[in-house]
């Protein structure tokens, strides 16, 4: 029996060897060949070897040539009618739009209004497509305000301009499509400007084009992190970080982006550029005197706040993490009197100023981590598993479904072949027990992933065994993975939950529009039945993930978008759900963002008055409504229904 098992073993592990091997040398195909297929190339290399080689013939000696004797040339008889001009090259002109010559003079950066430009920025990662018209390219901060005044400009011509900030497009929202300007900071506002230590912290002022795989690669030479990163760490970018609050897997510990922000660089509306950051009571005044629209935003904003502090208060969520609306309940701090409108800046979206810098503070990681995982065939002890785990601090508490699973383990070659040959090995041969569960049908619905950091290992794999001591009576099969290196391939599968889902299922697409509502942990036990009961009643394949810890759910239904019965789904569904969160006192997002998708449903979740007061916040900072609009505030169901996919 066990000698049958050990081949077994040995079989699978070259069988995971093999399929990287298969996958590395499929992907380095793909890159340098594209469009073609390797046997066909074979093949036409074949018939080029065995077709019959031409004959050559012999060399043979010039013979020379009599000259003949000299003739006067006779000038013969020309018929003038018949002779037509040679044709002389004409330059093609380029017919550029009334759009593109309003704004490009004005740019030093690249402007582009090419079909296949454009169309590259006409999508990100949410359900939805808008064309724009124009798409920038920005140098530098004076570039985007060249950029707004010129967009006013054109607007003072009567034509319907607006502009959206952009970075690395990873958006659920659909926060930065536009069918006007989409300004690209990726390309040229991609610097990490410093990074460096003030009091017990660290800090990193970074331009929003740089990805957080290159910003965390500058803290980590001083032993920092941003620890607000999102589960897209690896293709994310610092604008989007910034402009949506994100958070992440750490957030159960260290809060989210907003937390962090300390100052931002800003393009005002106007083209004007100023920084937000905390203020004091005496530098407020100074502001509000300003003749500028800085002065008019700091005088009425300020206004604002002091005199709706009871409705704003009242609005604010009670979870640990929120995305909807604008945190007006953030800007001014009681506790240290300081007048913030940066903390309003984060997460707008870009719809009350372009952010063109941002400074954050940072922490230092702990240097040890080990990880409990638990899994469960059913979610009804899900509730008695968080209260158990939470006392016990853990850094995150993570999960993902077994449709998740099964996708790693389908398409673990291609996630394989994007590493190097020894952590692929390593990491291939570590998932031989998914690939069995794989085989036998005996996957866990859902995997949970509590991970505990300390300053030594002895210490945090104390406190995972402790744990896991505390889930004894529920006898339900667990594991520890001892260090970060056990841990990783679970965390593999948990940041490319989405990707695998986006990329690898023909004829569904990965449809978020359920993908981040939020409600305390507290409630598990009579919210989920709800949630499921209702979830129940629509033939529906969805898979379920997020950060099980601070109850932020990601539910993505598997869709086919191309029938009007799966977009009646989306409207009809997403109501009914966000009822039940905000019942138990969630909110409709905790880290993606309002965008197309949500803001609409402002309403529901903050009531008429509050979102009066996002208005009049969006009027104080845009009159014009220049920036991103629909976002935040003005959005619609008809937006949705519009703008949503019909195609895969």
């Amino acid at each position: 029996m066990y000698a049958l098992l050990a081949y077994l073993i040995i079989i699978l592990c070259f069988v995971v060897l093999l399929a990287f091997i298969y996958g590395a040398v499929r992907e380095v195909w793909r890159t340098h060949h594209p469009g073609e297929r390797f046997w066909k190339q074979r093949e036409k290399k074949e018939r080029v070897q065995k077709a019959p080689k031409a004959i050559k013939e012999p060399k043979m000696k010039p013979v020379k040539e009599r000259k003949a004797p000299r003739e006067v040339p006779v000038r013969p008889q020309v018929n003038r009618a018949r002779i037509s001009a040679a044709p002389v090259p004409v330059a093609v002109s380029i017919q550029h739009t009334p759009l593109y010559k309003m704004i490009q003079p004005h740019i030093t950066g690249d402007v582009e209004e090419s079909s296949a430009e454009r169309t590259k920025y006409s999508r990100d990662t949410s359900l939805f497509t808008k064309m724009p018209q124009l798409v920038v390219y920005p140098k530098d901060a004076n570039d985007v305000s060249e950029l707004v005044k010129a967009a006013n400009g054109a607007r003072a011509h009567g034509m319907n301009v607006s502009v959206t900030a952009r970075s690395a497009g990873t958006d659920m929202s659909g926060g930065p499509l536009t069918d006007s300007i989409v300004a690209v900071f990726t390309k040229y506002m991609n610097k990490v400007i410093a990074v460096g230590t003030e009091g017990d912290h660290g800090y990193a002022v970074t331009e929003p084009g740089v990805f957080y795989r290159d910003f965390e690669k500058e803290t980590l030479k001083q032993d920092f992190i941003l620890p607000s990163y999102p589960a897209s760490r690896e293709i994310c970018a610092m604008g989007g970080i910034v402009n949506n609050n994100s958070g992440g897997e750490r957030t159960l510990e260290y809060g989210k982006t907003a937390r962090y922000l300390e100052e931002v660089d800003v393009v005002l509306s106007d083209g004007t550029q100023t920084t937000f950051k905390a203020l004091n009571a005496r530098e407020l005044a100074a502001k509000q005197q300003l003749p500028t629209l800085e002065g008019s935003i700091y005088k009425r904003m300020s206004a604002l706040i002091s005199t709706n502090a009871k409705t704003i208060e009242k609005a604010r969520p009670h979870v640990t993490k929120n995305s909807a609306g604008y945190a007006l309940w953030d800007i001014h701090d009681p506790k240290t009197g300081t007048f913030n409108l940066a903390k309003v800046i984060c997460g707008a979206q870009g719809t009350l100023a372009l952010v063109t810098k941002a400074k954050l503070s940072l922490v230092k990681p702990q240097k040890h981590r080990a990880m409990l995982i638990v899994f469960l065939t059913s979610l009804d002890p899900l509730p008695q598993v968080v209260k158990k785990v939470l006392p016990f601090n853990p850094e995150s508490f993570e999960s993902y479904d077994d449709h998740t699973l099964k996708l790693a383990v389908q398409f673990m070659p291609q996630m394989l072949s994007q590493m190097g040959l020894v952590r692929a090995t390593r990491l291939g041969l570590s998932f031989i027990p998914e690939v069995g569960m794989a085989i036998t049908g005996g996957i866990p619905k859902l995997i949970l992933m509590a991970e505990f950091s300390d300053e030594t290992a002895e210490r945090a794999l104390k406190r995972a065994e402790d744990a896991r001591a505390s889930l004894a009576s529920m006898k339900l099969p667990t594991r520890i993975a001892k260090n970060e290196q056990a841990a990783e391939k679970y965390w593999i599968v948990r940041r490319e939950s989405f990707a695998l889902l986006r990329k690898n299922l023909k004829g569904l697409y990965a449809s978020p529009f359920i993908d981040d509502f939020v409600v305390p942990p507290d409630t598990y036990p009579k919210f989920l039945p709800e949630l499921n009961a209702l979830l129940g009643k629509y033939d529906l394949i969805y898979t379920i993930a997020g950060h099980i810890g601070n109850g932020n759910f990601h539910i993505i239904p598997l869709m086919d978008v191309s029938k009007p019965e799966s977009r009646k789904i989306i409207l009809e569904l997403a109501p009914k759900v966000y009822d039940i969160v905000l019942k138990y006192g969630g909110s409709t997002t905790g880290e993606h963002n309002d965008g197309i998708i949500r803001t609409p449903y402002l309403t529901q979740m903050f009531g008429q008055d509050m979102v009066s007061l996002f208005a009049e916040t969006k009027r104080i900072f845009d009159p014009e409504n220049i920036f991103n609009p629909g976002k935040k505030v003005g959005g619609t169901f008809e937006d949705i229904e519009k703008d949503m996919i019909r195609s895969m």
